[in-house]
């Protein structure tokens, strides 16, 4: 396993990270353990959750996610040995169970930390990170930007406060954000410039073949700036192994289940992936492992998390760490890139 800092601290992650949004869904507290036992064994040290998780959401499901880790925690005693990162959930009108309505002000992220720590058993968590904006902006693969100057929204500065009273009584430890534009990391780190609010240290974004917006602005801020990409999604809800080509769904597949995840849906992604896999074919590579090398051939990626519902599958996600892409395999990557520039938003 390689590892890299997160942002500017002395952590070090795992550059493959352990994606844990089908657990309490498509996979069973059994199998989560089965996950976390196998992915620590390869070096895996960075485990990602949210409150909300399992996805897709719901109120029956809400923290089972956070559950199995918990329990997990409890029943192998290696906290010690993983860098554990959750999420708040951002303003939602149709997750009326979390809170009445999930916010970003200080007393809602305060009981959001509390309820995360009860569920992952710990007394501590390594990164908190804000899983969506407040205000109304473009995430989740929106696309056309629409202004409102003034909403009701809670502030940047009110939610980094909030956090950073979380991070001087030790309850989390470092901040991180995630579905975040350029403008708004900016705000983010602005408030922090003085020293007075602590800084955050991680972004996760969406990130792979079909959807490099964050190479647009995002890119040189993290690397200037020393806030670490965690990149998610790398493989495109799947797409990217190539296992929906020919319009086929194959049976417990996400997107055989779920037929509201629609990102990665466009015929511009299709004629894409199908151009990947020719040039993975080429080089004696599964499409899986070139989508998952190039995210981690990035400099301003930290850690690319990725989310297996079987064994076979985080085996084969792990092992693209010893994937290395010679420079005739990015060019052409690059002109498939050039043909269909990010079909994904």
């Amino acid at each position: 396993m390689i590892y890299r800092k997160l942002g500017n601290t002395e952590i070090e992650v795992s550059i493959i990270g352990l994606g844990t949004m089908t657990w309490g869904q498509q996979n069973n507290r059994c199998e989560a353990f089965e996950q976390m036992d196998f992915a620590l064994s390869k070096g895996v040290n960075l485990f990602d959750a949210a409150e909300m998780y399992p996805v897709p959401p719901m109120e029956e499901t809400q923290g089972d996610t956070e559950r199995f880790i918990g329990d997990w925690i409890a029943q192998t005693g290696r906290r010690s040995e993983i860098i554990l990162a959750t999420k708040v959930a951002g303003r939602s009108n149709d997750m009326r169970y979390i809170r009445g309505g999930p916010r970003l002000d200080a007393g809602q992220i305060r009981s959001a930390v509390e309820g995360s720590l009860t569920r992952l058993k710990t007394d501590y968590i390594d990164l908190y990170q804000v899983h969506w904006p407040e205000r109304a902006t473009n995430f989740f693969g929106r696309r056309g930007y629409v202004h409102i100057e003034k909403d009701d929204s809670i502030s940047i500065q009110e939610t980094l406060l909030a956090l950073h009273d979380l991070v001087d009584e030790g309850l989390i430890r470092n901040i991180g954000i995630s579905n975040e534009t350029p403008w708004g990391l900016n705000k983010y780190l602005r408030e922090s410039e003085n020293g007075a609010l602590s800084k955050v240290v991680s972004i996760q974004n969406v990130y792979n073949l079909l959807s490099r917006q964050f190479e647009v602005g995002l890119a040189e801020i993290s690397m200037r700036e020393g806030v670490s990409l965690l990149a998610y999604s790398p493989l495109a809800f799947g797409l990217l192994t190539g296992k929906y080509m020919n319009d086929k769904y194959p049976q417990g597949s996400r997107l055989s289940l779920f037929k509201r995840f629609s990102r990665y849906g466009s015929e511009e992604c299709k004629f894409a992936t199908n151009e990947y896999s020719k040039i993975a074919k080429q080089y004696g590579l599964s499409l899986t492992q070139m989508s998952l090398a190039f995210v981690l051939s990035q400099s301003f990626v930290s850690s690319c998390l990725i989310g297996a519902t079987s064994i076979d599958q985080l085996k084969e996600n792990i092992d693209a760490v010893d994937v290395k892409l010679c420079d005739d395999a990015m060019k052409q990557i690059s002109e498939i890139h050039n043909k269909y520039p990010d079909p994904a938003p």
